[in-house]
């Protein structure tokens, strides 16, 4: 067991009051706090190695592209990647799904083609493939969920067809944290020839991945909600794919020679990383990978299952609590309704006794369609939360919930 105390203890943002009481953050979904590690490999490479990559011979840009290329290489082995030319660097998991449609789709994408996500996706997950199904005259289909959020393999498998060229899903759903079985979805559509993206954005800290023996073929995730900076996060593509896929954007450093008549590009990874790139945030993101590694992805899972099933018992203690979905396999997030009381206003109310949570629709308001509401209050844990923590916003929101009654 992880000791979590000692954990806390390297995050300085947990270490404040707001409105005068003890800070409660549970929107690791959203995006998670950061340890001391990632802001000091950052600042001191912003301090004492600043120079830009890929570009300069003298000592400074030498060394920041060994620290940027050093990152990839974490990256490569935290995911499992055989190769590094497989590891690119994005702005997030939705530039890394929009890299995919647009380059992928151009490449692969014929019309008639069939392109497969499912009923709970984040937006970022549905509206690209919608604009590439416009453009190439492809058709969307939707695997449909249960009503504990579950996906119906059934009607995934009667989706599948020889038509189907690509399923995008996310391994775990960020409005529910329903975990899907992605072994079976990727086997099953590789049996009919069909390429996978997995949504990695909440699974990426919280569980171990290895894409080789997934043998998934593209797989998204962001720096900002595993431990590490905004405005990075990585796409992995298998080789071959990548090779074949035109580049995203263009500019510097992503060219092999330009003339007026005609530019030829590098081989990936860098044919798609256009421009002079993020550097301390990729820097940011091998400190996080660091962190993660350090602790140890089981020991992080095995006591984030602790906390949520002790959340979610909590929660359904409370009277007028309704928790949306009820998956087989939960990650640690868990949206929740209260009767007679709107989320917003238990948002703010709950904010006032120091307690963040989210509220809205969480960017997928397919999902909240699916389960008949349109907003829902939204706890998400990370590893530097603790069973009090719980415990303290369970009685925050029954006194809440009591309030807004007039009771």
């Amino acid at each position: 067991m992880i000791d979590v105390w000692n954990i806390r203890k390297d995050f300085p943002c947990l270490h404040q009051s707001i409105h005068e009481h003890r800070y409660i953050y549970l929107d690791s979904a959203a995006t998670t706090h950061k340890p001391q590690s990632v802001i000091d490999a950052m600042t001191r490479f912003y301090a004492e190695s600043y120079g830009t990559v890929h570009r300069a011979i003298y000592h400074l840009a030498a060394q920041a592209t060994s620290h940027y290329e050093t990152a990839r290489e974490s990256v490569r082995k935290f995911l499992g990647a055989k190769h590094r030319e497989e590891i690119i660097f994005v702005k997030g998991t939705t530039e890394g799904i929009n890299l995919v449609a647009h380059s992928f789709g151009k490449a692969y994408i014929k019309p008639s083609d069939e392109i497969i996500i499912s009923e709970t996706e984040h937006h970022a997950n549905i509206v690209p493939w919608q604009l590439l199904c416009q453009e190439r005259g492809a058709v969307l289909r939707v695997v449909p969920v249960d009503d504990r959020g579950d996906l119906i393999l059934e009607q995934y498998e009667k989706l599948l067809s020889e038509k189907t060229r690509l399923v995008s899903i996310a391994h775990i759903a960020n409005a529910t944290g329903a975990t899907h079985p992605v072994e079976e979805i990727i086997q099953m559509a590789h049996a009919k020839g069909a390429f996978v993206l997995l949504d990695a954005a909440q699974s990426a800290a919280h569980t171990p991945l290895d894409v080789s023996s997934l043998d998934v073929d593209f797989l998204v995730f962001s720096g900002h909600k595993a431990l590490g900076p905004t405005g990075i996060g990585v796409l992995y593509g298998k080789k071959h794919l990548l090779d074949e896929m035109p580049p995203y954007q263009t500019g510097g450093d992503m060219i092999d020679t330009v003339r007026f008549d005609k530019t030829s590009f590098q081989p990936p990874p860098l044919r798609f990383e256009a421009g002079t790139p993020n550097i301390a945030g990729v820097i940011g993101l091998g400190a996080a990978i660091s962190y993660i590694e350090q602790i140890g992805r089981e020991k992080i899972r095995a006591y984030e299952e602790l906390l949520t099933e002790h959340a979610c018992r909590r929660l359904e203690s409370i009277p007028g609590v309704r928790l949306i979905g009820m998956p087989r396999h939960r990650a640690p997030i868990i949206s929740f309704v209260c009767k007679d009381a709107h989320p917003l206003d238990v948002g703010t109310l709950l904010d006032l006794k120091g307690v963040s949570m989210r509220t809205g629709h969480h960017c997928a308001q397919p999902t909240m369609a699916r389960f008949g509401v349109s907003s829902t209050i939204r706890l998400s844990l990370a590893v530097y939360n603790t069973i009090e923590e719980i415990d303290l916003m369970s009685a925050a929101l029954e006194e809440t919930l009591l309030l807004l009654r007039g009771v």
